[in-house]
């Protein structure tokens, strides 16, 4: 099977996403909550975060790096958490990508991950390190899954989006794992222009967080498409300045980043220590105050490694 559509306009998208079943919802941030996906852990409440829930030391990193920092951080095995900023909305960038393949995964068997999808070069964005390769053949949906979640091709993950029905249809898959926050509007590349106080494309690290650990550690997918999201994400080759860097060696990470302007830079991460079976969920999101602000990677690493020694 080929598919050769062109990337929908955003009527278009509304009206696909309306068509989502069994998940319901639409773009709008107040749409109503639909039912979680069958075998979906029970949804996560997304209410806003106390003003006393904020840490010195991750602070501290807002001011060295002239940054606003959120952080949201969950020890699976016991409960605890860090928040800090864990319910304000940032831009969560190519942080999506991971969260279409999901929703690709959810509505199809593994076996038709084989489906081949042909673009063109009018399709290809300026990141296509992959898909730039592949334009008189095509690539499997398998494939554009692991260049959009393990290499950030902006091509792969606007093609994810096309073969949902687009950004409509990914917020009403979230809006179908209970996150009545995150909303996707629109696609590659405008999702990095990152404005501060623009609501579109955005989250907070609490709603996308759960979301990623929803897909990738409770019952949303079955457990073979399940598999094959978390070794996608498990070697991502994104990340080794960010929650990577602040990791030990011997632990395990499922992780995807996104990056923006204004500074943006996100990782979503889910990490298993060496000698426990219990993982953590680890959710970073940041952003500047000016649209050419710098990138310092070092700020998620850091960010991370107060999370780790918090959360021991």
């Amino acid at each position: 099977m080929t598919s050769s559509r062109s990337i929908p306009s955003r009527r278009a998208v509304l009206g696909m996403a309306a068509a989502l079943v069994p998940l319901a919802g639409c773009a709008k941030e107040k749409a109503p909550e639909a039912a979680p996906p069958s075998g979906s852990p029970s949804p996560t409440p997304l209410s806003a975060s106390p003003g006393s829930d904020r840490h010195q030391r991750l602070s501290a990193l807002e001011r060295k790096y002239g940054a606003r920092l959120g952080v949201y951080a969950l020890a699976t095995g016991t409960g605890a958490t860090v928040t800090h900023r864990a319910d304000e909305r940032f831009a969560f960038c190519s942080t999506f990508k991971g969260m279409a393949a999901a929703a690709v995964l959810h509505r199809r068997p593994l076996s038709h991950m084989d489906t081949v999808v042909t673009y063109t070069e009018a399709d290809l964005m300026k990141h296509s390190p992959v898909t730039g390769k592949h334009v008189a053949t095509g690539m499997t949906l398998r494939q554009l899954c692991d260049a959009a979640v393990r290499f950030s091709d902006g091509t792969a993950g606007n093609l994810l989006l096309r073969e949902i029905g687009g950004p409509g249809a990914l917020t009403a898959f979230v809006r179908g794992l209970g996150d009545t926050v995150t909303r996707m509007d629109r696609i590659e590349p405008a999702i990095t222009e990152a404005t501060p106080g623009d609501p579109r494309d955005t989250s907070s690290p609490r709603a996308f967080g759960t979301d990623y650990q929803k897909v990738v550690l409770g019952n949303v997918l079955a457990a073979d498409r399940r598999a094959f999201l978390r070794d996608l994400l498990e070697r991502n080759a994104t990340s080794a300045q960010r929650i990577r860097a602040a990791v030990p060696r011997g632990w395990t990470v499922a992780n995807k980043t996104g990056t923006g302007d204004y500074g943006t830079l996100n990782d979503i991460a889910v990490v298993w220590p060496a000698k426990s079976a219990s993982p953590l969920l680890i959710s970073i999101m940041s952003s500047k105050s000016t649209k050419d602000a710098a990138y310092d990677q070092a700020l998620i690493a850091e960010a991370a490694k107060y999370v780790l020694d918090t959360l021991g």
